[in-house]
């Protein structure tokens, strides 16, 4: 089942268009080059609050409002999140004069983190890996009485995110294939549900990486199934997802490819991004271009969009990167 349609995901635009951007879409020389085709970046990393997170939480956060009772107290917002959701929501809650309450690994980016703190954000960085954090969060929703907000498994979230699609048809009328990363796969979900509704021969292609795979390895089984999660810079793309993640059948239904991709191939692509583009990426955000320059994605005759989706990377990590050797 599919579930939001076209007709949401142009309300969603309406919605949000007032304070979220519309991306840039820049072509990229070097990619292009070394693929042998004509490869076009969506720069995500430049949205508001760093990653496409800000769309989906916004437009969230503006449907509780506006499907909310008047003169009732708004319901308190909690979620679990590797980091870039949480900062999204705390930055859309604030627009409505809202705290969310935020669980995240300890081990989550101090970037993120601090972002999350600086606006606002009730932040609970006590969990040991992102599973546990959505535990957690369900947990205290259930005793609380706040509404839970899952970071990739909401109607609301997928409506915004399809609009990265349509901008994506819009400016670039001749693509044929667009790559986007996987976490829990509300990103691959949403951008899935719009090109398939709007452009149904563009193909939609999801980039995991080695140390955390489930949609590979549910796709495979059939059905969602848990992997073990290693360490990996793309930390937005790593853990389990829920087992009622509604984006789930909509990739099974309407996604072409999964691939997988490695540490050393993200290092090289966050490294890459910085001396070919002058474009900041976090690990998860850089897992499209990382696939691409592989070439993991399949023939280059088609014209391609890779959404690069976040730029939220430690500053000394990022530093790291950059000295390696190519």
């Amino acid at each position: 089942m599919i579930p939001v349609s076209l007709a949401d995901i142009r309300h969603a635009r309406q919605r949000i268009a007032a304070t979220v951007r519309r991306t840039p879409l820049v072509r990229s020389d070097w990619l292009s080059e070394i693929s042998g085709g004509d490869v076009h970046l969506k720069l995500e990393s430049l949205q508001a609050t760093g990653s496409f997170k800000a769309r989906g939480a916004l437009n969230a956060v503006l449907a509780l409002v506006e499907r909310h009772q008047a003169g009732a107290p708004l319901p308190r917002l909690v979620t679990a999140s590797a980091g870039n959701h949480g900062l999204a929501l705390a930055w859309a809650a604030a627009h409505a004069g809202m705290r969310p309450v935020v669980f995240t690994p300890r081990t989550a980016p101090a970037a993120k983190l601090d972002a999350i703190r600086r606006l606002g954000g009730d932040l609970r960085a006590v969990a040991e890996t992102y599973e546990d954090s959505e535990r957690l969060a369900k947990q205290h929703a259930a005793e609380t009485g706040a509404q839970y907000l899952s970071p990739y498994s909401h109607p609301d979230l997928l409506s915004a995110i399809g609009v990265i699609a349509l901008e994506v048809i819009e400016d670039l009328p001749q693509v044929g294939r667009i790559v986007v990363p996987v976490g829990g796969g509300g990103l691959l979900a949403g951008i899935a549900i719009a090109a398939h509704e709007v452009r149904p021969e563009v193909e939609v292609a999801g980039v995991e990486v080695e140390a955390s795979h489930p949609f590979a390895a549910s796709l495979a089984a059939g059905r969602i199934v848990e992997v073990q999660v290693g360490p990996t810079i793309a930390d937005g793309l790593a853990g389990n997802m829920d087992p009622d993640n509604i984006a789930f059948p909509v990739v099974q239904a309407l996604v072409g490819k999964i691939v997988v991709v490695g540490e050393s191939a993200l290092r090289a692509a966050v490294r890459d991004l910085v001396r070919r583009e002058h474009l900041v990426a976090e690990g998860a955000g850089a897992a499209g271009v990382a696939a691409v320059a592989a070439g993991a994605v399949g023939s280059p005759s088609r014209t391609t969009a890779v959404i690069v989706s976040g730029a939220n990377i430690n500053l000394d990590l990022l530093a790291q990167i950059l000295r390696e050797k190519q």
